[in-house]
């Protein structure tokens, strides 16, 4: 078993220095691509990471053909022009044809990747020596990092997290609403240009240490995984760049602790646990939190329906009613109307005898609420939607119990206090 506290104190000496700088360079590079992806995952074109990440291959394999050397700031050029020529590609396309974006998407990265492939094998065959290890853009090549990398990943990120401080307005208004932002005078050519602009430089730069198969998930899972935690965008922007910075450290230290471990998909894992993770116990949008709030909503419906039916069977709630009248009112079975009636007992909302039941104080004020609010609303849809009488029970039968107190006395001023809903019946006020 690995002794994590052996490898922590490894890490942090002297003799490791170049674990420190991978590690620190793979974090930084995570966290860069987590905060700009945020806004690709909120506009809802996650796949445009792919065909970014796929598309600057051709620009690498150019660049190498045009200068016959490996040189870092030649592929850094041919990888942002070719990957700004595919996203130019894209919207060109889906603003001049009928196809669908996601098929538009798949076409271009599809296209860009094979002409890559294309290129990458002639240069393998061109027998050029220099030509050896460009295929780590494929796959990436994290363990060769060095400080120079941490220096221009660190860049890239400063300058990723000014410009969305400077924008983060215009580019959250893009991702949910483009034409609010437009009539609220944003420029959006320019603010969709310019985040195309930061993806784009943000792949190049990180498509050397992860590849490209590998880099579209640093852009998508962190944002993935925030959004279930908040609902904020800058609190989203932030839990996306620590899952980033997080995954990139702990992806590197397991592929250090053992022999065949790349480094590039053990980042994609620990990213992809730190995701899961948040969907499945996310405080709001979690998974286990909706199943929570599902079943107390359930809950509470079947508590103000029994509620509801006491109250009409005992006229008004002013008498008492048995349980078996009860049971034959309702749809659900014996043990569960007895469930429903306990957990109204303990709410103080009704009293059980002997088999008999009947309304507290504090039960007929909810009951008359569940019951205005239902007519009320058949009300609203009769006047407002012209709906027969005979259509408007069921739907507000399932209104009425997700009406607010503050609709409520909104509906009550809309429709002049009423008196009487479309069945005649008198409202309980």
């Amino acid at each position: 078993m690995i002794n994590i506290w052996e490898h922590i104190a490894t890490f942090f000496s002297v003799e490791n220095y170049t674990l420190f700088v991978v590690a620190l360079g793979s974090g930084i590079l995570c966290f860069a691509a987590g905060v700009v992806g945020t806004f690709t995952y909120l506009r809802k074109r996650a796949l445009i990471g792919d065909v970014i990440s796929h598309s600057v291959l051709p620009g690498v394999a150019i660049a190498f053909m045009l200068t016959g050397v490996k040189s870092p700031v030649y592929f850094i050029i041919g990888a942002i022009l070719s990957g700004l020529l595919s996203i130019w590609i894209v919207d060109y396309v889906q603003a001049k044809s009928k196809l669908k974006p996601d098929t538009i998407l798949a076409l271009t990265l599809s296209v860009f990747f094979g002409v890559g492939i294309v290129l990458l094998t002639k240069i393998q065959h061109s027998g050029n020596a220099a030509q050896s290890g460009l295929d780590s853009f494929l796959f990436g090549k994290a363990a060769s990092m060095g400080i120079w990398d941490v220096q221009l990943f660190s860049i890239i990120a400063i300058i990723n997290v000014i410009c969305i401080a400077l924008f983060l307005r215009g580019f959250s208004l893009i991702s949910f609403d483009e034409n609010y932002a437009k009539g609220l005078g944003f420029n959006i050519s320019f603010l969709k240009a310019f985040l195309a602009l930061l993806t784009v430089v943000t792949v190049a730069i990180g498509v050397q240490a992860v590849g490209v198969v590998l880099m579209a998930a640093l852009l998508i899972t962190p944002a993935a995984g925030a959004r279930f935690l908040t609902n904020s965008i800058p609190k989203m922007l932030s839990f996306a760049g620590l899952f980033g910075f997080l995954s990139g450290i702990i992806g590197v230290v397991i592929s250090y602790s053992g022999t065949g471990m790349p480094t590039g998909p053990w980042i994609v894992v620990v990213l992809s646990i730190f995701a899961l993770t948040s969907i499945l116990f996310g405080k709001k949008r979690g998974v286990f939190a909706r199943m929570k709030l599902r079943k107390s909503n359930n809950v509470k419906i079947n508590n103000e329906n029994v509620l509801k039916d006491i109250y009409k069977l005992a006229e008004d709630g002013t008498k008492t009613i048995s349980i078996s009248d009860l049971v034959e009112k309702e749809k659900y079975p014996l043990n569960k109307v007895k469930g429903i009636l306990n957990r109204l007992e303990k709410d103080d909302m009704i009293d059980q005898i002997r088999g008999l039941i009947i309304l507290s104080d504090q039960g007929r004020i909810g009951a008359r609420e569940v019951i205005r609010k239902h007519r009320l609303w058949e009300i609203y849809l009769s006047k407002y939607f012209q709906l027969d009488v005979d259509h408007v029970h069921d739907d507000a039968e399932g209104i009425e119990h997700v009406i607010t107190p503050e609709i409520e006395k909104h509906l009550i001023k809309l429709l002049e206090h009423p008196e009487t809903d479309p069945h005649q019946s008198k409202i309980p006020y």
